[in-house]
This record gives C-alpha cells, structure tokens and sequence, in this order.
C-alpha cells in the first residue's frame, strides 16, 4: 500500500477497552515505543482489534504538533512522544521536521518556519510530538 501520509506504522495493539461508542486503542511500535488511538466501536469491531493483533497506525504530518517545554503545562492529547530532533527541512513557508523517539521510531511534523524558530528546534534537540489519539488512524493487514 503506498500512502501520502509521512507517518505509517507497524504496530501489535496491547489493550483494547470499549466505550459505548468509541474503542481505545493502545500500540506497541517496533522498539517499545507507544501510540494510542480513539476509534469508533463499530470500526474496532470491523478491523477485529483485540490486543495482540497487528495493526498500521497512520498520522498526517500538520496533524503532529510540536513542543519544547512541558513544564506547567497538561494536555488532554494521549500521544506525547519525546524524542530528539533528526533533521529538519526547510521550505519556503513550511518546514518538515522529524524526531527520533527512544525505541527507534521517526515521526514527522508538518510546522510553519517560524515555530522552528520560535522553539529553537535544531538537530539533536529535545522535542515533543503531540498527536490527539482521534487523528491516529488505524488499519489492518487484509
């Protein structure tokens, strides 16, 4: 499957617990790394998600914000992946900028140039990756 989405993958889901809507979806990615996602009870149902299963876990690049400092603040967003900065490549208006988290996973962000400034963001910095678990999609091998 080719996909324009940067962030695809490979994951095995660790729990499962239903809501009357909406499932939780918790991911285990290769090296350890983690990932949670929201979908609805009946796509749960019809991808047959249950823990051990392996699953794709997609995420468009403008969906994954950027941080620096946490401290002080809480969100309500499940994914918060610390990791440090790899590269970053710059564009007229937008700049791609992809972290390596600790267990060897890559996420890109899609963030304007200003905030690459604003944030201090340089390879090798520390940064975070905050994705809401309703913008990770969820798929399974057919």
């Amino acid at each position: 499957m080719k996909i324009s989405a940067r962030n695809v993958f490979n994951g095995t889901v660790s729990a499962l617990k239903e809501g009357s809507v909406n499932a939780e979806v918790d991911i285990v990615l290769g090296g350890g790394d983690k990932l949670a996602a929201v979908v609805t009870l009946e796509s749960a149902r019809s991808l047959e998600l249950a823990a051990g299963k392996p699953v794709v876990a997609v995420i468009k690049a403008p969906w994954v914000l950027l941080m620096t400092d946490s401290s002080g603040y809480r969100l309500s967003a499940r994914n918060i992946l610390t990791g440090t900065v790899k590269s970053i490549e710059t564009g007229a208006v937008n700049a791609e900028v992809t972290l390596a988290l600790p267990g060897g996973t890559e996420i890109t962000s899609m963030v304007t140039k200003e905030a690459v400034a604003e944030l201090g963001l340089k390879p090798g910095a520390s940064a975070s990756a905050v994705i809401k678990a309703s913008n990770v999609i969820l798929g399974v091998p057919a």
